[in-house]
């Protein structure tokens, strides 16, 4: 046990912030040792005369800032080493865990077959060029022709040669953010925004900045102030649904921040990852600011998730650094999967997925609303998952834990906190990782974990 301790008459509202600075400040200055470990959340609270589940929040905290791990059943500990960031997912599918954590399409032994058939007739007319040729620009002008017909049905309106294919959306943001955001730079988004930027921020050398976000997406004026008071480079946002927060941004506010984004000349990223899934959805921000919006879109999350192959559309401006940045770290799209990508968008199986994948969303959209009658959450009626925000007193890990060891695995809702303003708990419950029966009795014990009186994890010490 360690022999510092935090000092009662230091602590400010909100206190579960002052107690994560104050713990912060210790083992910045060394009062802390790594591997030090903490006092438990009951001893610590009893000895502040605070609740339990402020506690919870502050270590919850200093586990987001990377500064403890924490460990059920044996407790925190201080951690002065970086860390890689836990993805908010179960990494692998264990026993019979009902898991509810990864963000995945609803899918079926159909959607098996149809890939089975795909390349069985790719065996039977597979290009030369896909096969043998190292060029891109020998491979993909077929593709991007038929790609520009796709981004059609998105919204957006482009030409051939601005459009990259690439591995999927996470490769597409990656090439969009090494071509905008050189090292050192800022790039802003939304405060609850997509898991994997903090990483690749540290990965790429560019800061972070997150902005505030209401029940319409990011804040214009936030942005503004932000450009005025930094050196911003860029903006990234997920407007449509795919969001942690299930946002589905007006056209008004997409054309507002096309409009800051020109005033400050920043570029714009658009992850619109689900396409045309959304039905009756805005144009994209990137038709209201064409001249500087790197627009990434992919097929993983709307038609099937073997079909790892997506589209980034850039304006003229940025068309060059893309094509270097993509070459550099991928070289080029997977060619075989680009070709079943085409001939489903070409023959009509990909639109035919995407209703296919609508109507089953809705389905499960709807056993959510029955279970989780009368209980406060955040959804589309075509996205992929529902956010939940727990009471104030309920500590997000505690109630992440709870649920994991009743069998439910959730995805804990600082996985994808980006800014460092007071944070309200939350979890985002994916709807399409397994199959409606599992998904009813998942969220039944969702709903009776929240629905019931808080009951804080005790660890063996």
């Amino acid at each position: 046990m360690t022999l510092w301790q935090p000092d009662p008459a230091l602590i400010r509202r909100p206190a579960y912030q002052s107690l994560a600075d104050q713990f912060a400040r210790a083992i910045h200055d060394g009062r802390l040792a790594n591997g030090a470990r903490l006092p438990t959340h009951r001893r610590l609270a009893d000895d502040l005369k605070l609740s339990v589940q402020t506690v919870s929040r502050a270590y919850e905290e200093l586990i987001r800032r990377g500064l403890i791990s924490g460990e059920i059943g044996r407790g925190s500990f201080v951690q002065t080493q970086r860390r890689e960031p836990e993805p908010p997912y179960l990494p692998e599918r264990l026993g019979e865990v009902i898991d509810l954590s990864i963000l995945k399409p609803v899918c079926e032994p159909m959607h098996l077959e149809r890939l089975k058939q795909a390349l069985g007739w790719l065996a039977e007319n597979l290009p030369s060029s896909s096969a043998l040729s190292f060029r891109p620009n020998m491979v993909f002008p077929r593709h991007r022709a038929v790609a520009v017909e796709w981004l059609k049905l998105c919204g957006l309106d482009t030409s051939a040669q601005n459009i990259s294919l690439t591995n999927g959306a996470t490769a597409g943001m990656t090439v969009a953010l090494m071509s905008v955001a050189p090292p050192s730079s800022t790039v802003a988004t939304e405060a609850i925004g997509h898991h994997t930027l903090v990483p690749l921020a540290r990965y790429l050398g560019f800061n972070l900045e997150g902005l505030p976000i209401d029940d319409n997406g990011l804040i214009p004026e936030a942005l503004d102030e932000a450009c005025r008071l930094s050196d911003i480079r860029a903006v990234f946002v997920q407007p449509s649904v795919i969001n942690p927060t299930a946002t589905l941004m007006d056209a008004a506010r997409r054309e507002q921040i096309a409009a800051v984004a020109r005033k400050h000349d920043i570029a714009i990223i658009e992850n619109d990852v689900l396409g045309p899934l959304v039905e009756d959805r805005p144009p994209p921000v990137a038709a209201f600011a064409p001249e500087r919006t790197l627009y990434v879109t992919s097929f993983t999350k709307i038609t099937v998730p073997g079909l790892r192959i997506g589209y980034l559309a850039a304006p003229d401006r940025y068309v060059a650094a893309v094509a270097n940045r993509h070459l550099v770290s991928n070289w080029m799209a997977t060619p075989l999967v680009a070709e079943i990508a085409t001939k489903w968008v070409t023959d009509g199986t990909a639109m035919e997925l995407v209703h296919w994948q609508r109507a089953a969303l809705r389905r499960r959209q709807d056993i959510a609303a029955q279970v989780l009658a009368g209980v406060d959450y955040r959804a589309k009626r075509d996205g992929l998952h529902v956010w939940l925000q727990l009471p104030a007193d309920r500590a997000e890990e505690s109630f992440v834990a709870q649920a994991r060891l009743q069998g439910v695995a959730i995805a804990p809702g600082t996985s994808f906190r980006i800014s460092d303003a007071p944070w309200h708990p939350a979890v985002r419950i994916s709807l399409g990782s397994t199959t409606e029966g599992e998904l009813r009795a998942g969220l039944g014990v969702v709903t009776k974990l929240l629905l019931g009186d808080p009951e804080h994890l005790l660890l063996a010490i």
